[in-house]
C-alpha cells in the first residue's frame, strides 16, 4: 500500500487529467473545480464529485447513478465491487448527466 503523500501525489494527478479532458471537452454545457482533493463537475443533470479516500487509498464518484469506489492496481483504477475502469465509468457518469461524449485518457496509476 502507498503511503499517504505517494498516494496523495498519484490521485492529484488523475484529477488534474479529468480536469483537462473536461476542459479539452471545450463545452458551455460543463464546469468543473477542484480543491483539496475533491473535483466538482457541474453537468446539466447535476453535479458529479469525484474525490480521494486517504484512509482506504481509493477515489470515489458520487454521481446520479450512483457511490463508486476505486483502487489503483496493475491494471488501472477498478471499481472495487463491479471492476469497471474509472476511465470507463467516468465517460459513462458524464454522459448520463448530460455533459455529452468526453473522452477521458488514460489515468495515471503510479509516481512517476
Amino acid at each position: 500500500m502507498q503511503d499517504e503523500s505517494a498516494f496523495t501525489a498519484l490521485t492529484g494527478r488523475v484529477l488534474d487529467a479529468i480536469g483537462h479532458a473536461l476542459d479539452a471537452a471545450d463545452s458551455d454545457e460543463i464546469d468543473w473545480s477542484e480543491n483539496d482533493g475533491v473535483l466538482t463537475i457541474e453537468c446539466p443533470g447535476g453535479h458529479i464529485i469525484v474525490n480521494r479516500h486517504v484512509p482506504n487509498r481509493e477515489l470515489w464518484i458520487a454521481a446520479r447513478s450512483g457511490g463508486f469506489h476505486f483502487r489503483a492496481g496493475v491494471d488501472g483504477w477498478k471499481d472495487t465491487r463491479s471492476g469497471e475502469d474509472l476511465r470507463a465509468a467516468m465517460q459513462r457518469v458524464l454522459q448520463e448527466q448530460g455533459a455529452g461524449s468526453i473522452e477521458i485518457p488514460e489515468l495515471p496509476v503510479a509516481i512517476l
